[in-house]
């Protein structure tokens, strides 16, 4: 093989119903090298044995939970077709399953910064050289100038999610990202184990060019996937107003953790001047208890306070939970559904955020903690978490129906508003007034939420809530 051009094959299994830049970024840096690159997304297209038949590298992209478990089973089948061919996973869940992966065949594991990693291991394939898995690390978070994304290969916007308005009308979506990893150390976040609180800017020229080539294939609306915009809040306004003069009537989403919304709320209108529609803020918990666990470093009334202060710019607010923990109590969940009410956000929460279960996986810095590792079992591969069962059967009993619930309703097209009264209805029926009259959950509240500040009138509009198509989960 030395000398000819490597045969590679790029698949994703799942990202949010987005097309996914970790393929189109990775693609550009091996074409570069010169391999012959197909990228296959099987989220949206279907899987073909003879894509994998002959070539000399299959790389799997990993960037959330979901889509390492569909790539698994993947595995042994690629090795039956093509035993030659090498195997690699990259991505941010990559070397958080290292020795898993392995098991499975995987020659190389990637994270972190992992385009320069594949292009070496392209260029060693060409070669004829044995990748040796310890030339490089699992995961680098070195610097690099990236590479305007290679999308060609990929299916069209318009086979992705889509924005719905709220008004009836829809735009295609694009994705992008203007930054990787994240300065903070969130005890249950999954890019913690990688990044270790680094975060990398994509250069500007790349993201805006990035969005230019999905502006020009039909996108009306862009995603940017950073787990924080406001890493470098001055990074993401320069895009942002370079964009809106480039592109004055494309719209955005982003995410933004309440600390920063609150740190940084100056540039809130900004984010509304030049387009930002929805802003995705992971709340988590208002269990103050919970809050700590986590280490994230906001309160219940910061949460409150960064409602108010998006509902007064007129941007919508997308809060996301893990509403099901080892330290989540029944009276807990009602007050969760209470505070959601209260701060009228019932049409703005996705349905499934009411089924979210704490993941644990290899690598969290939940396992820091004693209370942690006492509570979880021995590590699921198949699965890839640590399992843990809640103290009191009837919160895990409550989980299943609630989950069952969402994907029933969801299937047959209820609004949130009727999902969320199907899930109220069976959180009361699992307390009951035994469960509500034991008092909150460990550092809850049961105060209103208007005590901790007030609900600014503004509140009470009924502009079109704008979403995506897909929600966020893990």
């Amino acid at each position: 093989m030395s000398g000819e051009p490597t045969k590679v094959v790029l698949i994703g299994t799942y990202e949010l119903g987005r097309q996914p830049f970790g393929i189109a970024s990775a693609a550009a840096w091996l074409r570069r090298e010169g391999a012959l690159v197909t990228c296959l997304d099987l989220a949206v297209e279907p899987w073909r044995d003879e894509v994998v038949m002959g070539v000399d590298l299959v790389a799997f992209h990993l960037p959330m939970h979901t889509a390492t478990r569909l790539a698994v089973p993947l595995a042994a089948r690629i090795m039956t077709l093509n035993a030659e061919a090498h195997l690699c996973f990259f991505g941010l869940y990559a070397p958080m399953n290292e020795r898993y992966l392995r098991g499975l065949g995987a020659g190389t594991i990637l994270g972190g910064e992992f385009e320069a990693g594949l292009a070496a291991l392209v260029a060693r394939l060409r070669e004829g050289a044995a990748p040796n898995p310890m030339l490089a690390p699992a995961v680098s978070l070195a610097k690099q100038s990236f590479l305007v994304p290679d999308r060609s290969g990929l299916p069209q916007l318009s086979r992705y999610a889509y924005l719905d308005q709220g008004d009836g009308r829809r735009r295609i979506v694009g994705y992008t990202e203007a930054s990787r990893g994240c300065k903070h150390l969130c005890r249950h976040c999954p890019v913690v184990p990688v990044y270790g609180g680094i975060f990398r800017v994509v250069q500007t020229e790349v993201v805006l060019e990035d969005v230019a080539q999905q502006v020009a294939a039909g996108a009306r609306h862009i995603t940017f996937g950073d787990p924080d915009f406001f890493n470098g809040p001055g990074h993401a306004v320069r895009i942002v107003e370079a964009l809106h003069q480039r592109f004055p009537v494309l719209t955005y989403d982003v995410t933004i953790k309440i600390e920063h919304l609150l740190k940084h709320a100056r540039f809130i209108p900004t984010l509304r001047d030049t387009g930002c529609v929805l802003i995705t803020t992971a709340v988590e918990a208002v269990d103050e208890t919970i809050l700590a666990i986590f280490d994230k470093r906001h309160t219940r009334a910061d949460f409150t306070r960064a409602v108010t202060l998006c509902q007064e710019v007129g941007i919508a607010l997308n809060p996301t939970f893990v509403t099901f923990t080892p330290w989540t109590n029944l009276d807990g969940y009602l007050d969760l559904l209470a505070v959601i009410e209260e701060l009228e956000l019932v049409e703005n929460v996705a349905p499934v955020q009411y089924a979210i279960r704490l993941l644990i996986p290899e690598g969290s810095r939940l396992l820091e903690l004693d209370q942690v590792r006492r509570l979880v079992g021995e590590f699921d591969e198949p699965a890839l978490c640590y399992p843990w069962a809640h103290p009191d059967p009837r919160v895990d009993d409550l989980y299943q129906a609630v989950r069952e619930t969402v994907r029933r309703a969801g299937a047959e097209g209820k609004d949130r508003v009727a999902i969320f009264k199907q899930v109220r209805a069976l959180a009361r029926l699992a307390a009951g007034e035994t469960a509500r009259s034991s008092g909150p959950a460990a550092g809850a509240t049961r105060e209103p939420v208007s005590s901790h500040v007030h609900v600014s009138a503004v509140s009470h509009r009924r502009s079109p809530i704008p979403r995506l198509s897909e929600a966020w989960y893990c």
